[in-house]
């Protein structure tokens, strides 16, 4: 088949943040979205952000319009938020986001009515049933279609980074599972997820796009569920790797190093410098180093097997693309990601609350209900970056 990239603005970002409804009082997981949908459908048909629903009954996707700079999508997302909780305060539901709910039970949730969702579930079975997660993708315009497939492959070297910040899984169905992203591991399950093939180019990309239709597995390339992917109706490539942000500041920064390293990646290419990727076999060790150990991961950096820990290589990550930050207006959102390294990621804040609650995951809950209420909002945390 041949796929059409749309054409994008270079660097331009768009979000989709998927959100957990739960029962103020208990904490578990609600299966509302649809009526929430319902309600906010006409308040809300002529703004930039969207309101929808998604594999579960118990979760909401607030995604962003088409933003120059990761502030003005931001935004988006915050008005969106702001909307939701016109419909959800009064019906006693509270939002969350995490990569999983810390005690909810697969067998318990409600599969969205959409024909998609259903074959999904009917192939996948207990796999897709247990798609109990939540995550965080962030676009960024590609200026030109052979810059694509030479950034996925680049991007995958960062996948592990950006896992480790967003971390916030470390809770499964009530049992503590000793990693930091669970839902890393869970999502790969699906067929055409996990990390991405190590294609060279498009011709290859849409070869691979022929062999999956013609044998049945999928019918186009939004079906492709990869860590990384193009996103050709968007002209973007599309990061997905993420684990649900469980606040408004975190979301900033990581979609700020998104869109720096893509970027900068696509820089390198205007200056015909080829892109540095690492072995398959590394990329995969990285991604279970990441999802086991978060911030504390030791992650293989180079092709000869160097191994540096993913805090200091972050940090030397940043000081190298300072200068594309500002020039993206995305450096205060960037330097959350320094917040995120100095005090924890949320998997380890979550951790915290259930020892110091003796194990009890309904006041994790509560915890990250309050985080994503009462946490900075991104404009008073950029405040107190400026002091």
């Amino acid at each position: 088949m041949t796929v059409p990239f749309a054409t994008s603005a270079r660097s331009s970002v768009g979000l989709e943040w998927e959100l957990m409804l739960a029962d103020g009082k208990t904490g578990d997981l609600a299966p509302r979205a649809p009526e929430v949908i319902e309600a906010l459908a006409d308040s809300t048909a002529h703004e930039r952000f969207t309101v929808t629903g998604e594999l579960l009954t118990n979760t909401l996707e607030v995604t962003s319009g088409v933003g120059s700079t990761v502030a003005a999508a931001v935004d988006d997302i915050a008005d969106a938020i702001a909307a939701v909780r016109t419909v959800t305060d009064p019906m006693g539901l509270e939002l969350l986001c995490a990569g999983s709910h810390p005690f909810a039970q697969w067998f318990e949730q409600g599969v969205t009515d959409k024909t998609r969702y259903h074959k999904l579930i009917e192939r996948t079975q207990w796999w897709g049933r247990n798609m109990m997660i939540w995550g965080v993708h962030v676009h960024v315009g590609v200026d030109d279609v052979d810059k694509v497939l030479p950034i996925v492959n680049a991007l995958a070297t960062y996948l592990p980074h950006l896992q480790a910040l967003s971390a916030s899984s470390p809770f499964w169905a009530g049992e503590s599972t000793g990693y930091a992203s669970n839902r890393a591991l869970v999502f790969q399950q699906l067929p055409t997820a996990g990390l991405p093939w190590p294609l060279q180019n498009w011709a290859e990309y849409e070869s691979y796009l022929d062999d999956m239709a013609a044998t049945g597995v999928m019918a186009d390339a939004t079906e492709v569920r990869w860590d990384v992917r193009p996103a050709p109706r968007w002209g973007t490539v599309e990061v997905r790797a993420c684990d649900g942000m469980s606040t408004l500041p975190e979301l900033a920064a990581v979609t700020a190093l998104v869109q720096v390293l893509v970027e900068h990646f696509s820089r390198e290419l205007d200056a015909g410098r080829e892109l540095p990727i690492l072995q398959p076999w590394f990329v995969r060790e990285n991604k279970w180093r990441a999802a086991r150990y978060g911030m504390d991961a030791r992650l293989i950096v180079d092709r000869a097997g160097t191994q540096v820990p993913v805090a200091e290589h972050l940090r030397e990550t940043l000081d190298r693309l300072a200068d594309v930050a500002v020039e993206l207006k995305c450096a205060r959102e960037l330097a959350g990601v320094d917040a995120i390294l100095s005090g924890g990621a949320s998997y380890a804040r979550q951790l915290t609350v259930a020892e110091a609650a003796g194990g009890d995951l309904r006041e994790v809950v509560q915890h990250l209900i309050r985080e994503f209420r009462n946490g900075p909002t991104l404009r008073e945390h950029l405040l107190t970056l400026a002091r």
